[in-house]
């Protein structure tokens, strides 16, 4: 009976042996679980930090075209020639204000900005309020010096103040120093070292003009500088 009692507990031991060395199944719920999950980075706890996109500097305007000194100049010359007062000489005026019309005849001398205009008769056309001369128109013995010493001659002449303009038409001709320029018609731009001739059908431009010396002594540092108030006698 011992035997038998050994024998059995041998046989238990046995089979408890076994029964551990066999490695543990996994359920087919455990699997598809494992499955389904995919993998990823383990998990630090902390938040992921967001960087804000860099922001795109404003566009910058093109700076506008600036005017040219020459035209600039030209302009403020302009408009200071257009604000100098006018005189005008004659021997006798008429005025007609409702067509804001003056006539001055005999002797007739106006100047503006040691401009002068010599005529027998002028017709000066003012604005509505009379308080500016629009033009003028002049005939008889027409003669001008412009400020910068040309003189011209012809037989009417028409002045724009606004323009700073002067049209010498009938056999028209300007001269300064010893160049001559002559044509039917002859537009001086005052504030301007501009003209233009124009020739007519029975005459055509003509101009002489006569070189400078290339040796020409140099001028005494001492003496007194011409402006354009005593450039030429008018």
């Amino acid at each position: 009976m011992i035997r038998t009692a050994l024998a059995l507990t041998a046989v238990l031991s046995l089979i408890a042996c076994e029964t551990s060395a066999e490695p543990p199944r996994s359920g087919p719920t455990t699997a598809r679980a494992s499955a389904s999950k995919p993998a990823g980075p383990p998990s630090s706890g902390a938040a992921p930090i967001r960087v804000a996109a860099p922001t795109p500097p404003p566009a910058v305007k093109p700076a506008e075209p600036d005017v040219k000194p020459a035209e600039r100049d030209r302009a403020e010359r302009d408009k200071e020639d257009r604000n100098q007062p006018v005189t005008v000489d004659s021997d006798r005026m008429e005025r007609f204000g409702k067509e804001s019309l003056v006539i001055f005849t005999g002797n007739v001398v106006a100047r503006q900005n040691n401009s002068v205009q010599y005529a027998d008769r002028m017709e000066v056309y003012l604005d509505e309020k009379g308080d500016r001369i629009l033009r003028t128109v002049s005939t008889g013995n027409i003669r001008i010096i412009t400020k910068d010493c040309r003189t011209g001659t012809a037989r009417r002449a028409e002045y724009y103040d606004l323009e700073q303009r002067v049209v010498l038409m009938g056999g028209a001709r300007v001269w300064q120093d010893d160049n001559v320029v002559s044509g039917e018609t002859i537009t001086i731009y005052l504030s301007q070292d501009r003209s233009v001739v124009q020739g007519g059908t029975q005459e055509r431009v003509k101009a002489v003009f006569f070189p400078r010396e290339q040796n020409q002594p140099k001028k005494d540092a001492s003496a007194p500088v011409k402006t354009a108030a005593t450039a030429c006698a008018n």
